[in-house]
């Protein structure tokens, strides 16, 4: 049935338990995919899409050609950024006859910066069940290999394409100490890089994780200091997909805390408690919502 996974070695009982499992009809599967490596899929996501009625992809010649190379044909049904309100309620009437439709993107786990999460979102406000197959995802992948050590992420996506706005995002995001997690397009990859060189210190380490699971995959972690000289140092570094992991801020220590308290007492004899805490966010790069809190205290006291 599926000619890829059954050729690999011992997946024959393991396919006939997955077989064996409940795949409820009326349900829409967010099937993750590849996001290069073609040997990247659960052997539970290739069962599913090949008992589906139907599946709804962001690119319907993308998702043709990775179901010929597992073997597999179906009816697909375009779903992109541009149609996801009018093709979720296509999906949501097929649902409700009786149907499993599967949910894929181009690449990686769908909604997650991806088309998908407006159709998501309408399935489930009509009462109907949506299951999701765990799989790639570019973001975790890179966060598994950066060697950063945080217990928390921010993950911000696609940072804007204006240079204003993106250096405003970063500003915003500097204090931050959740490892932070974006994409970016390789046409933008040497602007960012200059961009994030001049919104964090010069020690701030950061992580490009380019092209992962493909032929040129490639992981650099550097300095901020150091972040546009390595992209510019290579050409082919400006090309396919990039994920940038940043550094978290450290986090406040009690002189921090101290320091804080200084400023926004200066600042409160002149400014209202949201200018001295903005002000001092910007000073001191600590979160302006614990500032302002804090700068409500001081006032009270």
């Amino acid at each position: 049935m599926i000619q890829f996974a059954l050729s690999l070695p011992s997946t024959g009982p393991i396919m006939s338990e997955v077989a064996q499992q409940i795949y409820p009809v009326s349900t829409l599967y967010v099937v993750a995919t590849p996001i290069g490596n073609i040997a990247d899929i659960s052997l539970r996501a290739l069962h599913v899409l090949s008992i589906v009625d139907a599946i709804a992809c962001e690119d319907t010649r993308n998702t043709a050609h990775l179901l010929t190379r597992y073997g597999l044909q179906k009816s697909l049904i375009a779903a992109h950024e541009h149609n996801e309100r009018e093709v979720a309620d296509k999906i949501i009437s097929r649902l409700q006859s009786g149907e499993r439709i599967a949910l894929v993107s181009d690449a990686g786990t769908p909604a997650v910066s991806d088309p998908g999460a407006r159709i998501v979102e309408a399935v489930r406000l009509a009462g109907l069940r949506v299951m999701p197959l765990p799989g790639a995802c570019a973001a975790v992948s890179a966060l598994s290999a950066s060697g950063l050590v945080n217990d928390t992420f921010y993950f911000g996506g696609f940072l804007p394409t204006k240079s204003a706005q993106r250096d405003a995002a970063l500003a915003k995001l500097r204090g931050i100490t959740a490892t932070l997690v974006f994409y970016e397009a390789p046409h933008r990859i040497a602007e960012t890089a200059n961009a994030l060189a001049a919104a964090f210190e010069p020690t701030r380490q950061i992580v490009f994780a380019r092209e992962l699971t493909k032929l040129f995959e490639e992981i650099h972690r550097c300095p901020a200091s150091d972040a546009a000289a390595w992209i510019a140092a290579d050409a082919h570094r400006e090309k396919g997909e990039f994920v940038i992991l940043i550094e978290g801020a450290p986090a406040a220590t009690d002189g921090d805390a101290i320091e804080a308290d200084r400023i926004l007492t200066i600042l409160l004899a002149e400014c209202s408690v949201k200018q001295a805490a903005g002000l001092a966010a910007q000073i001191t790069g600590q979160k302006k919502n614990a500032l302002y809190t804090r700068a409500l205290q001081m006032k009270a006291e």
